[in-house]
C-alpha cells in the first residue's frame, strides 16, 4: 500500500517523523532516523538493542543509501544503483542492521534476508532449481556469505552461492535488480572462496561498506 506520509512511521501508536516532506521529496534528518532505528531495533531484537556511537559512520552510509540520497552517496563513493556488501567481524551487527534499515523506507521495494547456508541446504535437496529460483526479479540480502558449506546434489559438487551471484549479476546488468550480502570475509578471502570471476562481478554488483576489523562482538 502506498502511503502519503512515507516520512512518518507509526510504531505501537507512536509516530516517528524521519524528515520533512516537500514537493513529493523527503528531506531526511539523520538524528531522527537514528532515534527511530533505536526504537525499531528494540522492537525487533529486544530491549538490549542499542545504537553504538562507533557505528554511526557505517549507519550514515547505509542510511543515505537506503533513502537514495544520490548527492550524499556520491560524496561517499556509493552507487545508488548497486547493492550493498556489508562486511565486518563476527557479531558486529551486520545482519541486524540489514534487517533494520529496510524499515526506514516502507515505500520502497524491500528485500528478503536469506541465510547462505539455507541456499545450500535447498540445493542439496532440490538441485539446480534452487539457483534458478534466485534468478528472479526479487530483491535479496544473502546473509553470512562465504561460511556456507559446499553444495552437493546427486554426487555433483557445486559452489552454490557463487552460481547464485553470477545469476544475480546477469539480472543486475539486464534489469538493475539489486542484491545485498553480509559477510565476515575480506576481499582476498572472498576471491579464494568463489574465484576471480565471481569476485570481479561482485565489484560491479556491490557497494562495499565495511565495519572496522576491530569492531567488538555485540553479542557477548
Amino acid at each position: 500500500m502506498i502511503t502519503k506520509t512515507p516520512h512518518i512511521i507509526t510504531e505501537k501508536g507512536i509516530e516517528y517523523q524521519l524528515g520533512e516532506l516537500k514537493d513529493n521529496l523527503i528531506k531526511y534528518d539523520f538524528d531522527k532516523i537514528l532515534n527511530y532505528l533505536n526504537v525499531k531495533g528494540k522492537l525487533l531484537f529486544g530491549d538490549s538493542f542499542k545504537i553504538y556511537n562507533e557505528d554511526e559512520v557505517i549507519l550514515y552510509k547505509l542510511c543515505i543509501y537506503f533513502i537514495q540520497d544520490s548527492e550524499a552517496c556520491k560524496k561517499q563513493n556509493i552507487d545508488v544503483d548497486k547493492g550493498i556488501l556489508l562486511t565486518g567481524p563476527v557479531g558486529c551487527g551486520k545482519t541486524s542492521l540489514m534487517k533494520l534499515l529496510r524499515h526506514i523506507v516502507p515505500h520502497h521495494k524491500s528485500y528478503k534476508i536469506i541465510p547462505c547456508r539455507n541456499t545450500v541446504f535447498s540445493f542439496n535437496h532440490l538441485g539446480y532449481k534452487t539457483i534458478e529460483d534466485y534468478g528472479n526479479d526479487k530483491f535479496y540480502c544473502f546473509d553470512d556469505l562465504g561460511v556456507e558449506p559446499s553444495g552437493r546434489h546427486y554426487g555433483k559438487d557445486c559452489n552454490v552461492m557463487g552460481e547464485i551471484l553470477l545469476s544475480r549479476y546477469d539480472l543486475f546488468l539486464k534489469s538493475k535488480i539489486k542484491t545485498h550480502c553480509t559477510t565476515n570475509l575480506n576481499a582476498q578471502e572472498l576471491e579464494i572462496r568463489y574465484g576471480n570471476r565471481v569476485r570481479s562481478r561482485m565489484r560491479q554488483l556491490f557497494n562495499l561498506i565495511a565495519f572496522d576489523k576491530e569492531s567488538k562482538d555485540k553479542r557477548i
